[in-house]
């Protein structure tokens, strides 16, 4: 086969790998341009595939029916699509790649010895065998990791989707409605929220005087506190809410507080206007170890963003 036609070839199955590839690191399960994505790539490697086989006809050199060469090529080059396309985006989507890469390795073997001038010796069941073994294991123990690390997941200056630098998309995962009154309480005073979701607040202040609702560690709870009391002696005007998350509401009236919770733990709850917390206005999110998709939203502090 002339270098010039060999090359060309190449080219067309390798472009059609890499488009396959794409599709899946994109969503090949959801969005219809990636779909599109795939059958082109497909399409393409196809086409390498055929040109490559009428070229060893044209040079009698020994080549299986192009039937077979064009179903077991379609079937390699999805599998190497899905290998390839799982581990390059293993950090964005670990629950989807834990099981892409593994049916990607096992298709692209299968589609190999059938495609090719390989027989199914013992060797080759055995390396089938243990290779899926060994990348499904290592698949799956890398997703659980990622998913109780969720701050590795998506890591900033990885692989970016094209997201605008002056717009923040986030995606709400649910509504928790919280009220406070003068009875000094939050109810609920304990929420259960899994690590990556984004949790809209809607807190009613049913009480005759002003409350907070503030989200944050023990140190950023206490130092604002401290700010609140200093500003009720005077010494200071400023009201920065510090590393927290907060959000002042006066009586009879309602506020939002949209927050993403991004890795497990526990973060308190807290009214902050003097007096109140020390007369139990308090509470907790527990944050769960099980991770959930949800869009990058600006702020991170201390496993909250807002």
């Amino acid at each position: 086969m002339q270098f010039q036609i060999q090359h060309a070839t190449m080219l067309l199955k390798y472009a059609g790998i890499s488009f396959i590839s794409g599709a899946v690191n994109h969503g090949f399960f959801s969005g219809e341009r990636s779909l599109w994505t795939a059958a082109i790539g497909i399409a393409l490697f196809v086409l390498g595939a055929w040109w490559e086989h009428h070229q060893t006809l044209a040079t009698h050199e020994s080549a299986s029916s192009l039937g077979r060469t064009l179903l077991w090529g379609t079937l390699l080059s999805i599998g190497l699509g899905f290998f390839t396309g799982g581990l390059q985006h293993f950090p964005d989507s670990p629950a989807r790649s834990a099981w892409v890469v593994p049916v990607g390795f096992v298709l692209s073997v299968i589609a190999l010895v059938a495609s090719g001038d390989f027989t199914w010796r013992r060797n080759i069941a055995l390396y089938g065998a243990m290779g899926g073994v060994v990348v499904a294991g290592g698949s799956l123990a890398a997703a659980l990791w990622l998913q109780s690390h969720p701050e590795w997941a998506a890591t900033p200056g990885g692989h970016s989707h094209g997201e605008s630098t002056s717009l923040v998309a986030q995606v709400v995962s649910r509504t928790v409605n919280v009220h406070m009154d003068d009875n000094m309480r939050f109810t609920p005073d304990k929420v259960d929220v899994k690590a990556g979701e984004t949790i809209r607040f809607v807190v009613h202040n049913g009480g005759a005087v002003p409350h907070e609702f503030v989200l944050g560690t023990p140190q950023e709870i206490a130092e604002h506190a401290e700010l609140m009391r200093q500003i009720a002696a005077g010494k200071a005007v400023a009201h920065d809410h510090g590393g927290g998350a907060a959000l002042s509401v006066a009586p009879g009236q309602m506020g939002e507080l949209v927050v993403t919770f991004t890795r497990p733990g526990t973060i308190d709850i807290a009214c902050l206007v003097p007096g109140h917390f020390e007369a139990g206005m308090r509470g907790n999110v527990i944050v769960g170890t099980q991770p959930v998709a949800s869009a990058a939203p600006a702020h991170d502090m201390a496993g909250m963003k807002h």
